[in-house]
């Protein structure tokens, strides 16, 4: 590679090369594209794939290195990349559609998506383009772009009185004012300037027609690139508006319509800043700099730069930088950014937590298991800013509504115009006006944003309060459902199972029947497993030292092992009756009709013996599941296990129930079990003992009798249930990124207390959204009907038609920020 001398212009490129997957591989490459002059760098990396190379771009192009590639025997695949940008000023559809143009047909561009309400586009490119290409052609639609690490996604508020557009504003607005004063309250104040093309210019008239220069500015130059994309929004009309209201001597009317809808447009960009400042508190809950100990010391760094592995110092009042495993010193911790739960929780040595958390009391040492880009709070994060990815029925309506409205309104104000000056004689003067009010009213931007505004202010929302929601459709979806299906174990239950009775068998004892069990459930990761294994464990009756082979499971039923060349089961009473066991027969030792275990000190004598069906029956009536052992040709015991509802589940149910919605139960446990928590939590119906499958056909004729249905379950076990479902509710996904993944919507901690609030947010959101569209559409419509009479004036058209109800339908949709969730707690203290 030449060294070359003096600065030199060069660029980077980015080829993928799959089959260069190993150091062979790599010096073949490297050799080939060596031998070209100019290549500066060059950085093979075999394990992805992919060639990195920096070159003088006066001297090579990107052909000549791919066909040094080619020519060392590799296939370059031109890969897609996704360049994500922030472009504040984009902040309404009109601004989105015009920075789309300038990009749609830029060679390399495969995909564009831009958020106007977050003020970002994300694009989709080959390597041959670069980031600075794709800000310089979103320069050319009259937009400034930075790249998000410059601009830390969102940016910082912007004083939006304090800019240049802002002071222009107020200096067209004082303008205009006091050339309305000598126009139309002192006239004989009002002095003759001159005359030019037929036209006479007092005082008053130079000084609309400044206002109108100052204040219009920034719309005319946006109507210059709108021109140039071809596209038909409010900054060309308007553009044409102030333009055409000036050279027809209207220089009042064009001045008023600057100065307005350029306080229109500043007060729409405050309002906008407010939306995007939820969004902002979300970034800010992770914090900057994290306390790392590295060869002994302790030093601050940015937690960007703190890698997996490190051990991070965190002490009393300070946020957790990064998720993390504590390996020394306890503390209570709060997590309600990102579980929404009010009372800290008490972490130790081997528990989990979460970046942007807030360590209590005590000291801690974290062990980092996640970059700050993979973080709980980044993922969060991530899935809110792209909400807008997916768009709801709503927002598809009104954006093909849109799509037809404004070019029909435009075309009729050219008719208001031209038509009857022309045919009946009538004043230009007056049907130009009555057109231009019509032009105002055509701009869409008030219900194209009354979506979208409203989605992410209600996502915003539920994120801060521990549910994350992936996007609009599902926002939309939740408030729509009237059944919600929910699992049992680890959903209405806590999931910690543990062991209640072991009833052996004839001459088994117990700890052979715990060793047995044990043995077998150590292979499994089933919760129950977990539960019998703890239980040997504390009896001192573990399995370790048994041979386990051809072990499987029995989905749905239980497993199956050889435990020292004998098969053994261990599984639900079905799978005994399906083995040929007649359990009717089979009896247990009992006190009193009730089952004890032998190893109690109870006389033989004084028992009385149950079959094993009744034994079972009598747990399941206390809300117990049962497990039984045995090997092909003997059952040795049964053992009971206990799951007990979640708190505050009996409540949320009855929340639920007065919202409207009908709960549904689907559980793989015994009838007897099912009811029995279903009777203590208050749903009336369920479903017992269902495989997983049919956990999915029980959710599709939910869905046929009554619609949408969302299932709720814990994102695994539960997963082709959630993903049939209308909507799929994961339990406890903090930390989880399977949970965070595949589910529509994430609780992120085990509260069932949010899935009323899940529901009210939604159907207030689905609300405040119909309110926004239907208020603007029907608002314009009266401004539209009203136009022609001159009824409306440009005044009324920009003051009510554009900028009041862009204002209005943002605010109310801010009103979604302030829905909190409720609780037993809070219900108690509002009665």
């Amino acid at each position: 590679m030449d060294s070359p001398v003096g600065p030199v212009e060069c660029e980077t490129r980015r080829f993928n090369v799959p089959e260069m997957d190993c150091p062979s591989c790599v010096g073949k490459v490297t050799n080939s594209i060596e031998k070209l002059d100019g290549i500066l760098n060059i950085d093979a990396r075999p394990t992805t794939g992919v060639l990195v190379v920096e070159f003088q771009s006066d001297t090579l192009t990107d052909e000549d290195i791919h066909d040094r590639i080619t020519a060392a025997g590799y296939t370059v695949e031109i890969g897609d990349e996704t360049t994500r940008l922030a472009v504040p000023a984009m902040d309404c559809p009109s601004c989105a559609q015009k920075v789309e143009k300038a990009l749609e047909d830029v060679e390399g561009i495969t995909e564009i998506e831009s958020q106007p309400t977050t003020g970002q586009v994300t694009i989709t490119h080959d390597a041959t383009i670069t980031p600075d290409e794709i800000i310089s052609h979103i320069a050319s639609a009259g937009y400034k772009a930075t790249t998000i690490d410059e601009e830390r996604r969102f940016g910082t508020p912007r004083e939006i009185w304090k800019s240049p557009r802002g002071v222009a504003t107020l200096v067209g607005g004082v303008l205009v004012t006091a050339g309305m004063i000598l126009n139309f309250a002192v006239p004989t104040a009002d002095p003759f300037l001159f005359e030019l093309v037929g036209r006479t210019f007092n005082v008053s008239h130079v000084l609309f027609v400044v206002s109108a220069a100052l204040a219009g500015a920034p719309i005319i130059r946006n109507g210059y690139y709108s021109a140039r994309n071809w596209s038909l929004d409010i900054h060309f009309l308007m553009t044409a508006g102030i333009i055409g209201s000036v050279l027809t001597h209207h220089a009042f009317e064009g001045a008023m319509l600057a100065v307005l809808f350029s306080t229109a447009e500043l007060l729409e960009r405050f309002s906008m800043d407010r939306a995007r400042g939820s969004l902002r508190e979300l970034m800010e809950l992770s914090p900057d700099t994290a306390t790392v100990r590295r060869d002994g010391q302790e030093e601050t760094i940015p937690a960007n730069q703190v890698t997996v592995g490190e051990t991070v110092i965190v002490r009393p009042g300070e946020k957790i930088p990064l998720d993390g495993i504590v390996i020394e010193g306890t503390s209570a911790v709060n997590q309600a950014p990102i579980t929404g739960e009010s009372v800290p929780v008490d972490k130790a040595k081997g528990e989990e937590v979460y970046a942007g958390t807030i360590n209590e009391e005590g000291y801690l040492e974290i062990e980092i298991t996640s970059e700050s880009s993979d973080s709980t709070i980044a993922q969060i994060i991530r899935m809110v800013e792209e909400v807008q990815s997916e768009k709801t029925e709503r927002e598809q309506f009104v954006n093909r509504l849109a799509s037809v409205y404004t070019p029909l309104v435009v075309g009729i104000a050219l008719v208001v115009m031209i038509v009857p000056p022309l045919a009946y004689g009538a004043s230009w003067n007056t049907w130009f006006l009555r057109g231009l009010a019509l032009i105002v009213i055509a701009c869409p931007c008030a219900f194209v944003i009354s979506t979208p505004v409203s989605v992410v202010s209600g996502i915003t929302s539920a994120a801060r309060n521990g549910v994350l929601i992936k996007t609009g459709r599902d926002l939309e979806a939740a408030g729509d459902t009237d059944v919600v299906a929910v699992d049992k174990t680890g959903t209405v239950t806590t999931g910690e199972l543990s062991v209640t009775d072991v009833i052996p068998f004839d001459d088994v004892s117990e700890e052979e029947i715990l060793r047995c069990a044990s043995s077998l459930e150590r292979r499994s990761e089933h919760p129950i497993a977990e539960a019998i294994i703890d239980h040997a464990e504390t009896r001192g009756a573990s399995g370790n030292a048994i041979t386990v082979e051809n072990f499987e499971a029995l989905t749905g039923k239980g497993i199956s092992a050889d435990l020292d060349g004998n098969t053994h089961f261990v599984g639900k009473p079905s799978l005994f009756t399906d083995l040929g066991f007649e359990l009717d027969e089979t009896t247990t030792a009992t006190d009193g009709g009730q089952p004890v275990s032998p190893t109690l000190d109870t006389s033989v004598d004084e028992r009385e013996r149950n079959s094993v069906s009744e034994t079972i029956s009598t747990f399941e009536d206390e809300g117990k599941s049962v497990v039984l052992v045995g090997s092909k040709d003997r059952l040795y015991g049964v053992i009971a296990i206990s799951d007990e509802p979640r708190e505050n589940a009996n409540w949320a149910i009855s929340k639920l129930k007065e919202q409207g919605v009908h709960v549904v139960m689907l559980t793989g446990d015994n009838t007897g079990t099912a009811r029995a928590i279903a009777n203590e939590v208050g749903i009336e119906a369920y479903h017992a003992e269902l495989l997983p499958d049919e956990k999915l056909e029980k959710i599709q004729q939910l869905e046929a009798e009554h619609g949408h249905v969302a299932m709720v379950g814990d994102g695994i076990n539960d997963a082709p249930a959630l993903a049939t479902a209308t909507v799929g509710i994961a339990m406890g996904a903090a930390g989880t990124d399977t949970a965070l993944e595949t589910a529509d919507i994430a609780l992120m901690s085990d509260d069932l207390t949010r899935l009323p609030y899940l529901h009210h947010l939604s159907q207030k959101s689905n609300s405040v959204i119909r309110q926004n569209i239907w208020s603007s559409l029907g608002v314009k419509a009266v401004l539209a009907i009203g136009a022609p009479f001159g009824v409306v004036t440009v005044i009324h058209a920009v003051v009510v038609g554009d900028m009041g109800m862009s204002l209005g339908v943002t605010g109310n949709a801010m009103r979604l920020s302030k829905v909190k969730p409720d609780s037993p707690n809070t219900s108690e203290e509002d009665s």
